[in-house]
């Protein structure tokens, strides 16, 4: 059970400590947040609503830990995520079983979360290694007009405390993928998890106060947004905010202060299929990519955008295997389960209505039970329907008929969103072209979007994200070059 054994002293009676300083906190608010399991509606965790002292605290005791951290060898810092790492695999059940009752997230997809942030430390600590290990040198004779009398020596240096906020879908996967880079880089790190999966976020940390890290190093500070999100983001002390979110990202980037952000915002994904394309393939990749975990992921397929010859047959293949997809609770890891909350529920709702109203073809029954939404798909969506334009999270997906690939193109382009595309085709050639024209951060060729391997790049455009994500490319956001120059007398080239 989560909280017993090994992580009994992360909790206070019925209720999750945060973490500060290297320890367990009660908050002084006496005050805690509930967390509803999606599947039953009700209360199933409490963690503290820490105050704006508690937080203020936090950061402090990051600050003073980071100096040290910055002076630790690399290889140690390496080996502690190393520990971390394999502490997290042991204990995978435990923090799995929270992502069932918190997001209900389907138990092998809860387990492989968590195997899968293991490795994402590992590989850190490897690359970090190299990634941080090497340096350049400069001297500065190769520039016109300068004798060689400047030896430049540049290095990477941590930027201080940086600020983690993941969202729900992956709160410990996404944690991690924001906490290791910083750490292997010399930084600290507070970290604010989303209510829904503060508690496997909770375990997680304890896997790193496990592993030993030093105190003050590491924070998990619990809490509503509205009390201490502000103030976490705005906090002076704060040199770096990496956040996966929505619009709530959008509201950071102009609030806080001069600081780098590293941002992965929402998404509209657009499945481009040309007539020429595998229609099996295009099918089984439209399936997983729109339906897994009830379509609650910021790569999921969100709009196909089909070619009217090959649609009807599509469509067909489509609704085939929907049918074959099992709907229930997620400890029985049915391939859909429950929306996170009521109110996401609320809102798909709205989209399907809206599209009811204006004339889309409903290939199933749409049905609703709670959170718990069957999976839909409609067909002959027109661009005036919300669905068309907007980002459901959730098992619902609409399909465009369109009469070429410049009109796909385009409906891809309007959107103010530009994370991840795909484009199905037997032609390499009219592949890389509708690459290069699809206004999005990647662009997945015969495959649905997707996220990982976690060490690739990955960013979006437009208000889908600022800056880069991947190992080293998170390595390289929370550092800085630092520049030392010697400089030597001109010299003489008088022979003797």
């Amino acid at each position: 059970m989560a909280g017993s054994g090994t992580f009994a002293e992360i909790i206070d009676g019925d209720v999750f400590n945060y973490y500060s300083n290297g320890q367990w906190n009660k908050s002084s608010s006496g005050k805690f947040v509930p967390i509803i399991n999606p599947t039953s509606n009700k209360i199933h965790f409490k963690v503290q609503a820490c105050t704006q002292e508690e937080v203020n605290k936090a950061i402090e005791s990051a600050k003073t830990a980071q100096k040290l951290w910055a002076k630790t060898p690399l290889w140690k810092r390496a080996e502690l995520l190393h520990k971390a790492a394999a502490i997290l695999k042991e204990h995978k059940a435990p923090i799995a079983e929270c992502l069932v009752k918190e997001i209900a997230k389907p138990a092998k997809d809860a387990v492989t979360e968590v195997v899968r942030s293991g490795d994402l430390v590992s590989y850190c600590a490897e690359e970090g290694v190299r990634v941080l290990g090497e340096g350049k040198f400069l001297v500065s004779d190769s520039f016109p007009g300068n004798e060689r009398t400047k030896y430049c020596l540049t290095s990477k240096i941590p930027l201080g405390v940086v600020l983690a906020i993941p969202p729900f879908n992956y709160p410990v996967n996404l944690a991690v993928s924001k906490i290791a880079p910083a750490l292997i880089s010399g930084n600290s790190i507070v970290l604010k998890p989303p209510t829904q999966g503060a508690v496997a976020a909770l375990h997680m940390v304890h896997c790193f106060h496990l592993a030993g890290f030093p105190k003050g190093l590491i924070s998990c500070v619990t809490g509503k947004g509205s009390e201490i999100g502000d103030f976490l983001t705005m906090h002076p002390d704060v040199n770096c905010i990496s956040f996966t979110g929505g619009d709530t990202g959008i509201a950071i980037s102009k609030k806080s202060a001069m600081i780098p952000l590293q941002m992965e915002l929402g998404g509209k994904d657009a499945c481009i299929v040309l007539e020429d394309a595998d229609l099996d393939l295009v099918a089984a990749n439209i399936v997983k990519g729109g339906f897994s975990y009830s379509g609650q992921r910021c790569t999921a397929v969100k709009v196909a955008l089909v070619m009217k010859s090959v649609a009807d047959t599509l469509v067909k293949k489509i609704n085939d295997k929907v049918a074959k997809l099992t709907v229930g609770p997620p400890e029985d890891d049915c391939d859909i389960t429950p929306v996170v909350t009521e109110s996401s529920a609320n809102f798909i709702e709205e989209l399907v209505k809206d599209a009811k109203e204006k004339g889309a073809t409903f290939c199933q029954e749409y049905k609703r039970k709670g959170n718990l939404i069957w999976p839909l798909l409609l067909d002959n969506v027109g661009a005036n329907m919300r669905i068309a334009r907007e980002e459901p999270f959730g098992p619902v997906l609409p399909v465009i008929r369109i009469n070429s690939v410049e009109e796909g193109i385009l409906h891809c382009n309007s959107s103010n969103f530009g994370l991840q595309g795909c484009v199905f085709t037997k032609d390499i050639n009219k592949a890389m072209l509708v690459s290069d024209a699809m206004e999005t951060g990647t662009v997945q060729i015969n495959s649905a979007p997707a996220r990982g391997p976690d060490h690739f790049p990955f960013q979006g455009l437009k208000d889908s994200g600022i800056g880069s994500q991947g190992i080293t490319n998170s390595i390289n956001m929370m550092t800085k070059v630092k520049t030392t120059i010697i400089n030597l007398p001109t010299p003489s080239y008088t022979m003797g």
